[in-house]
């Protein structure tokens, strides 16, 4: 993929224990430095839950390969454009060129 394509930055974040001195809950800090990235929405979908309606959206973002990238894990999450988005899968395209990031919109 040419650098060009790689038209966005997302920040990848790590889950973090926090205790606010009545209870211990996880939050997200942000690790390393912006990544330059492309980022293509693969689905959308809403649906009643309960009462509730319910959006996801599903977007594909393509990372060079590094040291960095390849140690993250479904258990990071990533910030593009203002938007958390939870880490579904990671795969490697080519000979450690690029990763294939995809990842779920969080819902707020």
């Amino acid at each position: 993929m040419g650098a060009g394509q790689l038209d966005r930055r997302v920040q990848f974040m790590e889950p973090v224990k926090v205790d606010d001195g009545f209870q211990e809950t996880e939050t997200f800090e942000a690790i390393g430095s912006p990544v330059w990235c492309s980022k293509t929405d693969v689905s959308d979908a809403e649906r009643a839950v309960a009462g509730w309606l319910e959006a996801t959206m599903v977007s594909r973002f393509v990372v060079r390969s590094s040291a960095f990238t390849r140690a993250l894990t479904p258990k990071n999450r990533l910030v593009c454009d203002g938007v958390d988005f939870d880490i579904t899968g990671i795969k490697e395209i080519g000979q450690r060129e690029d990763l294939e990031i995809t990842a779920s919109a969080v819902s707020t």
